[in-house]
């Protein structure tokens, strides 16, 4: 996800977002408050509320608002070389979020808290089916130019995100520095394994 936290925005909307964004990473989702997200937005928690009746509410547009930048960030990859554009959503989903570690942290939280809350339960699926799907497009693409190995997709998308799940939990719950550049080197030993076609 772009770091959101010093660009201008005239929508009062995201500027709310990107106000949760800067509390999120500061204060983590068990410490987050309307009152600390409207200091970060510069307003009373009244000028929040004008717009989200509870921080569930506020959250479950968040998780929307996170979902559509890391939308708009993969439609920016300009190459349909399936190979590039295959370690280029790999680099999207385990190489950039080293850089926001608090934010994976906050995250990590609001998962936690899915299978209480339907509505965060709803979004981190729909995600999940939407970068599966990015995984099984990319990937059925090259089977067609012949790149790829004719495998089982579905299957293949699913073995991937559970890499990534694994290790942005560990990054976090375990503090290991090195979990996301271990999982990235592990997803490209798994692609050249089982989905990279011989020569």
């Amino acid at each position: 996800m772009a770091d959101p936290r010093n660009e201008t925005v005239s929508d009062p909307n995201e500027e709310i977002m990107r106000a949760t964004y800067r509390a999120l990473r500061e204060y983590g989702y068990a410490d987050l408050t309307i009152k600390r997200i409207a200091d970060e937005y510069g307003k009373s928690t009244a000028a929040i509320h004008y717009h989200y009746d509870t921080k569930e509410d506020l959250l479950a547009a968040f998780l929307d608002f996170i979902l559509d930048r890391f939308k708009d960030a993969v439609h920016e990859v300009e190459t349909t070389d399936p190979e590039q554009r295959l370690e280029l959503l790999l680099d999207k989903l385990l190489v950039d979020p080293e850089d926001h570690h608090d934010l994976l942290v906050a995250v990590l939280e609001m998962r936690s808290q899915a299978p209480y809350k339907e509505r965060f339960s709803e979004r981190f699926r729909q995600n999940d089916e939407y970068v599966r799907y990015l995984l099984r497009t990319v990937i059925d693409h090259g089977i067609e130019d012949g790149v790829f190995n004719d495998v089982d997709t579905e299957h293949v998308a699913r073995a991937l995100m559970t890499i990534v799940d694994g290790a942005r939990t560990r990054a976090v719950v375990l503090d290991e520095d090195c979990a996301l550049a271990t999982a990235r080197r592990t997803a490209e030993e798994y692609v050249t394994a089982r989905v990279v076609a011989d020569d």
